[in-house]
């Protein structure tokens, strides 16, 4: 019954998956050829297929708890726009680390806009896996945090498959279908994943506040077999996604968070967002002797448009301004009466809500190729691993408003302005990447010397706001040209026991967007030093790790509930220093009578910090030793439960430290606090036999009211207490 009664441990290095393909060709964690993040000179986590199925979360955010270091700004509850960090990297949009499906960059515009409108569906993934340090650097063009890979379902060895159904509170649900086939020579998977809510919100006035999304994948391989003389397979891989979201990015003032912190304001009646997503990738694997090489080209092709409120006009003689201005001074005589019509209880002038037609379009493919060979040379033992990836990307913005007047409570359409009146460019950029490295083991030591070389050219290019057509071509052309070596290096030594000692340095590196005249690319100098122990049944780990920045980005964008400038432009931060603990342990006790109790837990302590004073329209005035914002100092996940054979109760807590949302230090002001929090979990599986089981969760136990963010625009709530239950069969 394991397949259908999984363990929460993390596995270190395992394959994954009962009746899965053992392959690992789509894994950022390979080492001599199998799944070993305890291998890796640097910090690496494996969330595997058990891991995943302990909670069964359809929520992104949920699943990285388990992971040390990475920090998170939650938004809407869903997990739906993820705001992700790590090592202290800015969490906005998850545009500072590199994100990856299957080995291969899936960022809309990974290089030009990385800001992450599509992310994954997490619930249809087999493994997640998270790497940071010198190991990051392999991937790129993100180093300084670190990379996320998440593994989509593989084609089976054999016939397998699966077919689950979730449903719970507010029509929640989750369908999950998935049947694959393999023989020697050919073998392929077809999956399915649907989602949606009809959302935890309350909208004045009445509407639906939730979320529908479709997800599709097929696969198709065929290979030679392991005989033929040079072993060799052809794969492709078909992935899509729709999203339809009534999602907003405004938010509450403080007091009507604390009276009814799910309500949400007249004024977003209008917020969608629509969405759709096409992957098509095609791998192709030969082996020669013992080396391996793998090429992949990739094409993503990503459309979305967030319909949402941008500004409004109070008639009170300030013009258009944005609600934040609302939530900054609530008190005040002025911005009681533009809360009012915020909320629909008084009437507006027309055209007094501009809401914005978010309209953009990305594009990026490439290709990349990765060469492994092992060799013995003298009385070592090395493994050179080569990648060179060629990729393009682009960003388009075709963006315009729409007018309308709050009346009885209701936005009317008064309004429309022309196509292209508030965005019209196109971001582009070209790379050419090169990685080497040879990891070198010695006896129980282990040398992992890198290198990568990143050329980019970036474009900008403008158009007129009267041009949707852009048959006169762009105003103003913008270029510039990045060329950087980002050398790493990694080191381990295996003690008795099962204990790893390891270190690294490694050179950090992001590109700035393209068209930035005064912001130059981000830097830094990435140190970690620790320990790792691995057996049978336990793992830990505990890593230090100091990243130095000599230029900090900060990027002006809607999620951030920037208002300062154009959306995309980018200011310097300077110097940062950026330091930390991450631990981790995880394991299995006996407990007698057939029965074990999982455990799990995993602290993050991070210290971020300018180092220099200066004057800046994004970041405020930033005095030397002010922390940054929305990097919680303290982070902490438990989880443990009791499980026999046929089933299994796990119970976790997480607790995120009070995050200031301005730079600063000592006491954080009210106004500038997102307060402490923690939130349980519990859940339950069992068995009823070897292919059928059925399994329960409540998300958010006690049901705390707690908020999670104060931008974009206002406070926004942490998802409330939600049963959830569901049933699955495999085969």
């Amino acid at each position: 019954m394991t397949a259908l009664l999984c363990s929460t441990s993390v596995a270190w290095a395992n394959d994954i998956g009962t009746g899965k393909s053992s392959d690992t060709a789509d894994s950022i964690v390979v080492v001599a050829g199998k799944v070993d993040a305890h291998a890796i000179a640097g910090s690496a986590s494996l969330l595997d297929e058990a891991a995943l199925a302990a909670y069964d979360y359809a929520d992104v955010n949920r699943v990285l708890r388990q992971v040390p270091g990475i920090n998170i700004q939650e938004e809407e509850g869903f997990g739906l726009f993820p705001n992700i960090g790590l090592r202290g990297t800015p969490v906005e949009r998850s545009g500072n680390i590199t994100l990856m499906e299957d080995g291969v960059l899936i960022a809309p515009a990974p290089y030009a806009a990385p800001s992450a409108y599509y992310f994954p569906s997490v619930g249809r993934m087999s493994a997640v896996e998270v790497v940071n340090g010198a190991a990051a650097v392999r991937y790129g063009p993100r180093t300084i945090g670190g990379a996320i890979n998440f593994r989509s379902t593989p084609i089976p060895d054999g016939m397998g498959g699966n077919l689950s159904a979730q449903y719970g509170e507010d029509d929640f649900y989750v369908v999950h279908a998935n049947v694959g086939l393999s023989g020697e020579h050919f073998g392929g998977v077809i999956e399915t994943f649907q989602s949606g809510s009809d959302g935890f919100k309350q909208l004045d006035g009445g509407g639906n506040t939730g979320f529908e999304r479709e997800d599709f994948l097929i696969k198709l391989r065929a290979g030679t077999g392991d005989d033929f003389a040079l072993p060799m397979s052809l794969e492709f891989k078909y992935a899509a996604a729709d999203t339809d979201a009534e999602e907003t990015y405004l938010g509450l003032s403080d007091a009507d968070f604390a009276a009814t912190p799910y309500r949400r304001y007249a004024a977003s009646q209008q917020d969608r967002f629509a969405s759709k997503h096409d992957q098509y990738m095609l791998t192709h694997s030969v082996e020669i002797g013992e080396a391996k090489l793998v090429t992949t080209g990739y094409i993503n092709e990503f459309s979305r448009n967030w319909h949402k409120l941008d500004s409004f006009n109070a008639s009170d003689g300030r013009g258009f301004i944005s609600p934040q201005t609302v939530f900054d001074t609530p008190g005040t005589a002025q911005n009681i009466a533009a809360l009012a019509l915020l909320g629909g209880e008084t009437d507006s002038a027309p055209a007094a809500f501009r809401v914005r037609n978010n309209n953009r379009t990305y594009d990026s493919r490439g290709v990349q190729s990765t060469l492994t060979m092992p060799f013995t040379f003298g009385g070592s033992e090395h493994t050179i691993v080569t990648s060179l990836r060629y990729h393009e990307d682009e960003e388009d913005r075709l963006q315009h408003d729409e007018r309308f007047q709050m009346l009885n409570g209701r936005l009317v359409l008064t309004s429309t302005d022309s196509i292209g009146s508030n965005a019209n460019r196109e971001s582009k950029a070209e790379a050419t990447a090169f990685y080497i490295e040879d990891t070198i083991q010695i006896g129980a030591l282990t040398l992992s010397p890198g290198l990568r070389h990143e050329s980019i050219d970036l474009t900008r290019l403008d158009y007129g706001s009267a041009d949707p057509t852009r048959a006169n071509g762009p105003t103003n052309i913008r270029k510039s040209k990045i060329s950087v070596w980002l050398p790493a290096f990694g080191i381990t030594y295996d003690l008795d026991n099962g204990i790893r000692l390891l270190g690294s340095i490694s050179r950090g590196f992001a590109p700035p967007a393209p068209g930035q005249t005064d912001a130059v690319e981000e830097k830094s100098w990435n140190y970690e030093l620790g320990a790792r122990y691995a057996s049978d049944n336990w793992n830990a780990a505990l890593i230090g790790f100091f990243n130095d920045y000599s230029n900090l980005l900060g990027s002006c964008t809607n999620a951030a509930g920037c208002n300062t400038g154009d959306i995309g432009d980018q200011f310097n931060g300077g110097k940062v220093d950026v330091k930390g603990i991450e631990a981790s342990v995880a394991g299995d006790i006996p407990f007698g009578q057939g029965l074990h109790i999982p455990l799990r837990a995993n602290y993050t302590l991070t210290d971020a910090k300018f180092k220099q004073d200066f004057a800046s329209d994004f970041f405020g005035n930033v005095v030397k030793g002010d922390a940054l914002p929305y990097i919680p100092r303290h982070q902490m996940y438990v989880s443990g439960g009791l499980a026999s054979e046929t089933w299994l109760v796990t119970m976790s807590a997480n607790y995120v430290s009070a995050v200031r949302t301005e730079a600063g230090t000592g006491p954080i002001p009210m106004v500038e606090k997102v307060p402490a929090r923690t939130i349980f979990d519990l859940a339950g599986r069992f068995a009823i036999n070897d292919m059928i089981g059925v399994f329960a969760r409540v998300d958010n136990l006690f049901d705390k009211n707690y908020a999670v963010a104060r931008r974009p625009v206002g406070l926004r709530p942490g998802k409330p207490q939600t049963f959830i239950g569901g049933i699955e069969a495999r085969f």
